[in-house]
């Protein structure tokens, strides 16, 4: 378990015992965060996949501000709980404790989230000579912590309190304690052997050798826009700077280590472990249109999942112990390889290759 010692002077009086019981002894109370965390994220999506049955489109396009990109992953969550511990065990008769993660305060930490974290959409339309395209914009506009302290209107030992807690010693303790489904999950080799041999027994060795593959790159390799890799085992280009040529990234013209981007990734992994580029030289959208679609409750490790619009891929590896999914992707928020909760990600698709390919001793790699 984690122990937060918090000196920090005039600030100790704003959050002291309040916010170091976050890490008490009690493991009942510092999992109940990461769940918060999950049944938040799952009503984001839920929120995004509303306005895509809303507003049908012919494509997708996220936008992010002020991050940009196109990723749905919520990579403000550090600083929401941040605001949330600072905001209500805050000085005043409106302090409040933060030991116990109870529904209440699961409200709170909804509340601070949702002011710190906008939707907005709208749906161009583009008329050609024959034709008609609609394309939904999705915006998400975020807020830091450093925003909140004006939003809310902190005292100054508020704001001597939160800029504490975001210093890094202390930042990187909130990140294990949102856990997994705020951002990505660290592993060593050991838990990764340890997660690997705990794949279920009747596991076909392909789809073993999909997830070992996809873990072997896990923290190793660069994001980067329009990247693909044939090769088998490590590319020599990996990590060397190289400029973006891809068109349609604000990254594009810009010097950047090379590596993958998410379906380069897939393609990769599966090249590796199978000798099947399941894209076809194609990109996310590609790789779907040779999955079937299957529920959730039917995933299998080394099924591929998908943001809205196949703006973004991963590789389902299997589920954590309270039964939530994992997934491994290359990630432009993280730039790298990471493994992670659901996010944004919100269908899954069988690899036709499953389906077609006969039973084998060993893949073809």
């Amino acid at each position: 378990m984690i122990a937060l010692v918090l000196v920090i002077g005039g600030a100790a009086a704003v959050i002291g015992t309040p916010f170091g019981v976050f890490w008490s002894g009690n493991d009942s109370d510092a999992q109940s965060v990461p769940q918060a965390v999950a049944q938040i994220n799952g009503e984001f999506s839920t929120k995004i996949s509303q306005i895509q049955a809303d507003h049908p489109a012919d494509s997708v396009v996220i936008h992010r501000i002020p991050d940009g990109g196109s990723s749905l992953t919520i990579m403000n969550w550090t600083d929401v709980i941040a605001v949330f511990a600072v905001k209500t065990a805050g000085a005043g008769a409106d302090a409040t404790d933060v030991v116990t993660i109870d529904e209440k305060r699961i409200e709170l930490i909804r509340l601070v989230f949702w002011d710190m974290n906008e939707i907005s959409s709208h749906v161009q339309t583009i008329k050609q000579e024959d034709s008609t395209e609609r394309i939904l914009h999705i915006t998400i506009t975020s807020k830091y912590a450093e925003d909140m302290a004006d939003v809310y209107d902190f005292s100054h030992s508020q704001r001597e309190a939160l800029t504490e807690i975001l210093k890094p010693e202390y930042a990187q303790m909130l990140a294990e304690l949102v856990g997994t489904y705020g951002g990505e999950m660290e592993l060593t080799e050991e838990q990764i052997r340890d997660m690997i041999a705990a794949m279920p027994e009747d596991i076909s060795l392909e789809r073993r050798a999909v997830v070992e593959k996809a873990y072997s790159l896990l923290g190793k390799v660069n994001y980067f826009w329009g990247g693909k890799s044939r090769a088998i085992g490590w590319d020599s280009r990996w990590g060397t700077p190289t400029r973006v040529t891809a068109p349609g990234s604000r990254t594009t013209g810009t010097i950047r280590r090379f590596g993958l981007d998410c379906s380069g990734f897939v393609d990769w992994v599966f090249n590796n472990a199978l000798n099947y580029v399941i894209g076809h030289g194609g990109g996310a959208h590609a790789q779907h249109t040779y999955c079937t679609p299957i529920s959730w409750s039917e995933a299998l490790p080394g099924d591929l999942v998908f943001y809205p619009g196949d703006s973004h891929v991963g590789v389902f590896v299997g589920k954590d112990a309270t039964g939530d999914p994992l997934i491994i992707h290359c990630a432009s928020s993280q730039n790298n390889v990471v493994l992670t909760g659901l996010q944004g990600f919100t269908s899954i698709g069988r690899p036709v290759y499953y389906c077609e390919s006969k039973p084998r001793d060993k893949p073809d790699v």
